[in-house]
């Protein structure tokens, strides 16, 4: 399924999220679940952008007066 990948992603920084709320860690521990939290965001938001520019994405499309990535004008 297209999403397994996105919810895989969400579970994980949740994960980390909760990690981080539940108790006071070390200060190693702390910054490399902040660490993770910035890497899963930046994988899901990649993730989020290759969908909406796929051809068959949800996104709309180039807007008026834009070209498709790879067109020529």
């Amino acid at each position: 399924m297209p999403d397994d990948r996105l919810d895989e992603l969400v579970a994980r920084l949740e994960q980390a999220a909760a990690a981080l709320r539940a108790g006071e860690p070390d200060a190693d521990r702390a910054a490399a679940l902040v660490d993770e939290c910035a890497r899963l965001a930046a994988e899901a938001g990649a993730e989020l952008d290759r969908r909406v520019r796929a051809p068959d994405g949800p996104g709309p499309g180039p807007g008026p007066g834009q070209l498709a990535l790879g067109s020529q004008g």
